[in-house]
């Protein structure tokens, strides 16, 4: 199967009914979407379809074939991370991390579709969980890579 995956086309042999999230993890490498609970319910396996997140280890990855799939490992790099990685620093979001790339991946597809969101708005979108607690600073963080985003024009 092509997939076509942070910009780029990508074999995978895959049996088609394998969830995109082992897809992504075990055949293609790219392991920073994380395995949470496997039912949907918590998450960290959290991609974008075609710009909507999707929680990667309940879809087929032959149902995305023809899709644009955005992984956490496209959102930036270490010279230029995304507005949302650095406001993640900034309000010292991540604990123990392990939730991360999933809610940094949500709170990207609501900034792609609300750039400056109200505080209900973050709550309704962001249903990630957290066992560190750290969902203050997650609002805080949206809040902050919304203001940057508008301040350099890109929002």
């Amino acid at each position: 199967m092509q997939l076509n995956i942070n910009g780029q086309s990508r074999t995978a042999s895959a049996d088609p009914s394998t969830p995109l999230l082992w897809v992504l993890r075990d055949e293609l490498n790219l392991t920073g979407t994380k395995f949470g609970c496997g039912v949907a319910a918590c998450g960290a396996c959290t991609v974008h379809v075609d710009g909507q997140p999707v929680r990667a280890c309940v879809v087929p990855v032959s149902a995305v074939v023809k899709q644009k799939i955005r992984t956490i490992e496209s959102l930036g790099t270490l010279d230029k991370p995304h507005p949302l990685q650095a406001a993640w620093i900034a309000e010292q979001v991540p604990q123990c991390g392990y939730c991360q790339s999933g809610m940094l991946m949500a709170a990207a597809a609501l900034l792609d579709k609300n750039p400056q969101p109200s505080d209900a708005d973050i709550d309704a979108a962001m249903t990630n969980l957290c066992r560190c607690g750290t969902y203050q600073r997650v609002r805080a963080a949206i809040h902050r890579a919304a203001a940057d985003l508008k301040k350099s024009g890109t929002a």
